[in-house]
């Protein structure tokens, strides 16, 4: 089955037996739609925005009230302060309300700067205000940590 070209520059990324390559965490993943895009966004942030890999978490856990929550990927400060939020979709996934609903979410507990929605194709980003709400704006700044 054809994948469809995903909206991030072009990397490397091993895949074998229906399984892609982690190098952040060093092991081999099942190659959903989702997968796909996550190993792709990892790459766009270390190559792209020159994010530490050391500073990548994928699949950070936290707890809301008593609910234990995942976000796909957090993204860290050199003092260890929540930079970026992205909560990655499969490509035939809209990113709508819901999904911005659901970042926002995770996001009153993890408290990040800035948000991204990414279903590898279309890509939108957030940033908290001081009262805590979001607004759009066009592109991540140079996110450095």
């Amino acid at each position: 089955m054809s994948q469809p070209k995903l909206n991030f520059p072009p990397c490397d990324i091993p895949e074998r037996d229906g399984r892609l390559w982690d190098d952040l965490r060093r092991m081999w993943l099942p190659a959903t739609p989702e997968e796909r895009v996550r190993r792709r966004l990892a790459a766009w942030l270390v190559s792209e925005l020159g994010m530490d890999r050391g500073l990548i978490v994928q699949e950070y856990a936290f707890m809301l009230g008593a609910k234990p929550f995942r976000a796909d990927v957090v993204c860290f400060s050199t003092s260890r302060e929540p930079l970026l939020l992205v909560e990655c979709k499969a490509p035939d996934v809209t990113l709508d309300g819901d999904v911005l609903a659901q970042a926002v979410k995770y996001n009153s507990v993890v408290r990040a700067r800035y948000l991204m929605l990414t279903n590898g194709l279309k890509h939108y980003f957030f940033e908290r205000t001081p009262d805590g709400g979001h607004r759009q704006i066009d592109a991540l700044p140079q996110v450095r940590p």
